[in-house]
């Protein structure tokens, strides 16, 4: 027997031997998976920093794009307000100088024919009076016609307010058939404040 254990001590001994063997040759494979799982990791990471640095210039690149595009965009906008205020102001300055012209008294005919139309249309309000000058006569058919208005439901007011009209309608039509130096020399110049 103690054969037999000898060769079972052997048969254990060389299946011992293999089965260092074959650990040793599962820690060497191991260990190659292990390197090549860890040069697979780092291949992968440059990869991803590769991505990750092209597109963070990418971003880098539109966001500069945009800010230029907007710089661009907001001188355009500035351009174009003060366009638009030059034609703005340009525009008044014509408006002004035409006012200027229509109520200075550069002659006779302007206010006469100003004068005259007013006075036909709004001559109960006395507006065809304050464009001659006549402030306080003026008043006096402003002030009668906005009692005339506020007495409208009783009779007077509306004797008052045919009143004021039919002033404002004879001077209206004395301006109109006056000649233009009589006009100038009578109301303009003259200073007759009723018709």
């Amino acid at each position: 027997m103690s054969e037999e254990n000898k060769d079972l001590g052997d048969m254990a001994d060389d299946a011992m031997d293999k089965a260092k063997e074959g650990a040793e040759n599962l820690g060497d494979k191991a260990e190659d998976a292990l390197d090549s799982a860890k040069e697979k990791a780092s291949e992968l990471g440059e990869k991803a920093s590769e991505k990750f640095e092209d597109a963070k210039e990418k971003a880098r690149e539109k966001f500069e794009d945009a800010k230029e595009a907007t710089k661009e965009f907001a001188e355009d906008a500035k351009e174009a307000a003060s366009d638009f205020a030059d034609e703005a102001k340009k525009t008044a300055n014509e408006f002004t100088e035409s006012a200027k012209e229509a109520f200075s008294g550069a002659g006779g005919e302007n206010k006469k024919l100003l004068a005259g139309i007013l006075a036909i249309i709004l001559g109960s309000l006395g507006v065809h009076k304050f464009i001659l000058g006549y402030q306080k006569e003026g008043f006096i058919l402003l002030g009668a016609s906005i009692i005339g208005y506020i007495t409208l439901c009783f009779v007077v007011g509306t004797f008052i307010l045919m009143a004021t009209g039919i002033i404002g309608l004879i001077e209206g039509i004395i301006y109109l058939t006056k000649s233009d130096e009589e006009f100038y020399n009578t109301y303009q110049v003259g200073k007759k404040p009723w018709f």
